[in-house]
């Protein structure tokens, strides 16, 4: 097997974007997006996912370093973020990876294991990463998001929804309905704050309004076009909705001055003379 020439045809299959040439290349196929190795019709499978994912995906191959029984192949991508990835909703920005695919001959078949950092890729589309422990029998750990006006009044008001989703496909794309229905609230008057976290499949959001007058806001065009691809497109397995009142509430400010604690709930000053101010809730 000269796997100069099959590095040959298995770079143009990649520059031409054919997903048969691909596969057919090579027998056995493995990157940092597969669980396990792929060939055949897996390997075209996730071609084509990559594809999607992807648009107008470019690879610049270097020439190919023979090291006898391996053949080493760096290249640099460049593509059109069009589809989730990693959580990632699509954003239509370019995406900008460098990596390396290295071929090896296994029983007289090919086998080609792709090296790049995800976490780079991630950045080149202005993510930041977190990193979370993972979940034992008492704690799920999750992401969180804000939202805030900086208004400092306090909520009369609170609204508890959360969705089940499916899976990391369907997730971003309940991300982008989310973030249209905030964005469309923070223009409303009773709006004070928003907060979403997400834990395994199920995202929540905690949405703060000065009294229950204004929870009207959320029912705008874009939370009518979550509900419709809710109801009428299958998006998502499940849906909770609530709305809170106040009952009580206590609010007390250290002082910046002197370091005693104040009533600020009830309006009251600091015995040194100060007022502290308190900070927006979201």
């Amino acid at each position: 097997m000269d796997l100069i020439e099959t590095a040959g045809r298995w770079t143009a299959a990649w520059r031409a974007g054919d997903t048969a040439a691909i596969a057919d290349a090579v027998a056995v196929f493995a990157d940092p997006d597969t669980p396990e190795p792929v060939g055949g019709d897996a390997l075209a499978g996730h071609v084509t996912a990559v594809l999607e994912r992807f648009h107008d995906l470019e690879l610049d191959f270097a020439a190919p370093a023979d090291a006898g029984d391996t053949v080493v192949v760096t290249w640099t991508l460049t593509a059109t973020h069009r589809g989730a990835y990693l959580g990632m909703p699509g954003t239509g920005d370019t995406a900008v990876a460098v990596g390396t695919d290295v071929l090896t001959t296994v029983d007289g078949a090919v086998h080609v294991r792709r090296y790049f950092d995800r976490l780079a890729l991630a950045q080149s589309l202005g993510y930041t990463a977190r990193f979370l422990p993972a979940n034992d029998e008492v704690q799920d750990y999750g992401v969180c998001t804000r939202t805030g006006t900086g208004k400092p009044a306090y909520p009369g008001v609170i609204t508890f929804t959360y969705l089940d989703v499916r899976d990391d496909v369907e997730s971003p794309d309940v991300d982008l309905l989310s973030t249209e229905v905030v964005k469309s609230l923070r223009a409303s008057k009773g709006f004070l704050g928003a907060a979403t976290f997400e834990l395994g499949t199920r995202k929540y959001t905690v949405t703060a309004f000065d009294r229950p007058e204004s929870v009207r806001a959320v029912h705008g065009r874009p939370h009518q076009r979550a509900m419709r691809r809710f109801f009428s497109s299958g998006l998502c397995t499940g849906a909770y909705t609530s709305v809170w009142s106040l009952e009580r509430e206590s609010f007390f400010l250290r002082c910046p001055v002197c370091g005693a604690v104040v009533n600020a709930g009830a309006g009251n000053t600091c015995e040194c003379g100060t007022t502290p101010t308190p900070e927006p809730l979201f």
